[in-house]
């Protein structure tokens, strides 16, 4: 069985890598049928050359058409599989219809609720865009969040609007509370109810913050965002609260870098990473701690168990990690169970741990799944009884959920013949999937192992590069140098 166990890194020394952090960025002010903002394409170049110095790959966007908007989206999408890190910023119209949230190209004709969700893109298409980044996924809009017609619109409501609209971003109501997924953080310019400034110079007050906030180095992402929310707080005489939503991952991250790590989002030991944080905001980690930020517990609890750090204390890590846990961290549920698996911080207790991994899967955490796979697939674990169906069915739902070594996994079970109803090209489709998701164990098994996988898989696979313009040889399973080439390319490395 060629089941991936444990992350290792492999070094494969080719020439460059794609770009890690990628931006799309769009202003819309020039709009046809409602009233034109001031600001908003100024604030997209602004924002768009703030990105750029400090390491973003930016494509801007200004006033294009729901066709350009649509297109420029999906391209994004594409390129954003091989990026550690994806931001979209929307400066424009936002409008709510019927629980979603949908961004205004200056073309749309708007009349009604189909016309909104007919010319318009919708945030859900943004985290999607955003959403195959291998590490994070952040979309920021500076948009209005305030609803003054619900789920109606017509056009006496929209004539009557325009007059109140002028100088804020608001079309005819504001944008819906949104659920991203795990790993992603939707930043709005405006709470509920609020309106999204303008401005009365060259640049919206949410823009500011952002360019004032996004080059500082040795800020941690979370801190970041809380900073851009007090500067407009400030700027505005508490007339206008930005607001987040969403659930970063444990990785922290500097946007701007760090004078003691890189700012890349890496595969690095967590510990390691969270025990170089500023000691300033090590301090506001544990005033966010003791309001319930649950991130910020979890981030404490790798600084606790790093044995080279003078504040290494398991016990108190899991301190930390029992009261994530309890407040519904999936995460911390998942790293809990780890220490209750091997008795480092509390006392070892095997049916706690699986309760645990049982608790963190059932909040779909990717990893807590993959992990579970293995433990029924092999069995022996506590009370687990080998359970092979089990097993693959926790397989398939955590690659299901893009994780990387689970896709590997079940490529490899498909492969075998041991899930019914599938073939070569299921295979193919999760091996595909896991190249580009950023695994650099399927990356190197392809390159210089593929025979692991039977010929109609790896032409199977072909097939797949071949659609997306990846290989142009012959459907033959054949991995020589040009298939193998394909590989890296997909891969996100470049020759």
């Amino acid at each position: 069985m060629r089941l991936i166990i444990t992350l290792m890194l492999i070094f494969i020394p080719f020439v460059s890598v794609a770009s890690e952090r990628v931006a799309l960025v769009i202003g819309m002010a020039k709009y046809e049928t409602v009233v034109p903002l001031d600001n908003t394409v100024n604030d997209a170049i602004s924002i768009s050359r703030t990105l750029e110095s400090i390491g973003f790959d930016v494509r801007m966007m200004t006033d294009v058409s729901s066709e350009e908007l649509r297109r420029a989206v999906d391209d994004f999408a594409f390129k954003s599989e091989t990026a550690d890190l994806a931001l979209i910023y929307f400066a424009g119209h936002g409008v709510e219809v019927q629980g979603q949230n949908f961004l205004i190209p200056v073309d749309a004709n708007v009349k009604s609720n189909k016309d909104i969700q007919r010319q318009s893109v919708s945030l859900k298409q943004l985290l999607a865009a955003a959403g195959s980044a291998r590490k994070m996924r952040i979309v920021i809009l500076d948009s209005c969040r305030d609803n003054p017609f619900g789920d109606t619109l017509d056009l006496a409501a929209l004539a009557e609007a325009e007059n109140e609209a002028k100088k804020t971003r608001s079309l005819t109501g504001g944008l819906a509370k949104p659920t991203p997924d795990r790993g992603t953080l939707v930043a709005f310019a405006a709470k509920d109810g609020q309106k999204a400034l303008d401005g009365s110079g060259n640049n919206s007050p949410f823009a500011i913050a952002l360019m004032e906030n996004l080059p500082k180095s040795n800020l941690e992402i979370s801190l970041l965002f809380r900073q851009v929310r007090d500067s407009v707080l400030e700027s505005t005489n508490n007339a206008q609260e930005p607001h987040t939503y969403g659930s970063l991952s444990g990785i922290p991250y500097y946007l701007a870098g760090s004078s003691t790590q890189s700012s890349d989002v890496e595969d690095a030991d967590l510990r390691v990473a969270w025990s170089d944080i500023m000691p300033d905001q090590e301090t506001q980690l544990v005033k966010l701690a003791a309001q319930g930020d649950t991130r910020s517990m979890i981030g404490l609890a790798y600084i606790r168990l790093n044995a080279e750090d003078e504040r290494y204390s398991p016990s108190k890590a899991a301190q930390y990690l029992i009261l994530a846990s309890d407040e519904g961290s999936a995460e911390a549920q998942f790293e809990l169970a780890k220490l209750y698996e091997t008795g480092l911080g509390v006392e070892r207790n095997i049916d706690r741990a699986l309760e645990l991994y049982e608790l963190s899967a059932s909040a779909d955490f990717p990893d807590a799944l993959n992990d579970l796979g293995f433990l029924y697939f092999q069995g022996g674990t506590g009370n687990i009884i080998r359970d092979q169906r089990k097993a693959l069915d926790y397989f398939k739902r955590a690659a299901n959920l893009n994780q990387p070594q689970a896709m590997f996994n079940y490529a490899a079970l498909i492969d075998d013949g041991l899930i019914d109803g599938t073939g070569p090209s299921d295979a193919a489709h999760y091996l595909y999937k896991s190249l580009r998701s950023g695994s650099r164990q399927v990356l190197e098994i392809l390159t210089n192992k593929p025979t692991m996988f039977k010929q109609e898989t790896l032409k199977e696979l072909q097939k797949q590069l071949s659609t997306y313009a990846f290989y142009d040889g012959p459907i033959d399973g054949d991995f020589g140098s040009q298939s193998k080439k394909s590989i890296r390319v997909a891969f996100g490395l470049l020759e």
